[in-house]
């Protein structure tokens, strides 16, 4: 049998996209051959997720994962809303939100992270297939586009970081996720039970900024100029004009802002309060909304069938 070297699998992956224990396995099957080593993949569906990479992939699931004080939450991506019910999808989701945990927000840090759980043996001892080939052998299982789209984590020196999943398929995972970062002195019961409460909230309520101080300058003049025109079509004084346009600012914030957000579980408290009587200080929040910020390619299924037959 010929003698498999590190620098041929690394070149075969180079080649082919695959991953590297996919092309080890390749070249023992062909004994060295570079060629047909390449056709084995090809032949496994190897070699052809870097091909599937310009679909949209707009489907997929939010997980989360936590440890003492800290939370991560990832947005994996998928074409169709199948693959989310697909079990080693979930795994490889799972496995990614653990990841973030340790590794932090930076997508490639993430894909050049060890996938848990992964090893073979290659030329001068082990190896660990990366997070990234991982996904490249997932997108060439499954046979669609996948992407780790983006990352949060949020830590905490003295409370606790909440996580919240709506509608989920499974623990941890779903269409929506939210962390919540609480700190205080209070039990951990009392705030993982706030915390989720404000996940509730924050999911249903789509705050955009924390509090006022972190909304976005560029957005808040944009709304103030609108408030301006519309406010001026009164017809009213000056005078007048600001204290309508201040008015509307502070509902404005009360639509974006979480803390002046009306409380969504007794629809009187304001948010602030409600974190405050409880003895503890919101610190930040992430929410992923699956897809959210992608944009469709709109489809026309009977011009497709017609393009399909020749008649388009």
């Amino acid at each position: 049998m010929a003698e498999i070297t590190a620098a041929m699998v690394r070149d075969l992956r180079e080649k082919t996209g695959a991953g590297m224990m996919d092309c080890k396995k390749a070249l023992v099957e062909a004994n060295g051959d570079m060629e047909a080593a390449i056709d084995w993949l090809r032949k496994k569906g190897l070699s052809a997720a870097a091909k599937k990479s310009g679909r949209v992939a707009a489907e997929g699931l939010v997980a989360v994962a936590s440890a003492p004080r800290s939370a991560a939450m990832v947005e994996v991506n998928a074409e169709t809303d199948f693959v989310a019910r697909n079990e080693h999808f979930q795994a490889f989701c799972a496995a990614v939100a653990e990841v973030a945990l340790s590794t932090g927000e930076d997508i490639e840090a993430i894909k050049a992270a060890r996938y848990p759980g992964s090893m073979d043996l290659v030329e001068g001892g082990s190896a660990y297939r990366t997070v990234g080939e991982q996904l490249t052998h997932l997108i060439a299982t499954i046979g669609e586009n996948m992407s780790i789209r983006r990352a949060r984590r949020l830590h905490v020196e003295a409370g606790t970081v909440a996580t919240y999943v709506h509608a989920a398929v499974k623990p941890g995972m779903g269409r929506i996720g939210v962390l919540v970062a609480l700190e205080g002195a209070s039990e951990a019961a009392v705030m993982e039970t706030l915390g989720r409460q404000v996940g509730m909230h924050v999911a249903a309520a789509r705050p955009e900024a924390l509090d006022i101080s972190f909304v976005e300058p560029a957005a808040l003049e944009r709304e103030k100029a609108v408030l301006t025109e519309q406010a001026k079509a009164s017809g009213k004084p000056d005078a007048v004009i600001q204290k309508m346009v201040e008015g509307r600012i502070r509902k404005y914030y009360e639509e974006v802002v979480l803390l002046e957000q009306v409380w969504v579980h007794d629809g009187e408290s304001r948010v602030k309060a409600v974190v405050e009587k409880a003895g503890s200080k919101l610190a930040g929040f992430a929410r992923f909304q699956l897809g959210e910020g992608i944009e469709k390619a709109a489809s026309d299924f009977a011009a497709e069938v017609a393009a399909a037959a020749g008649q388009g």
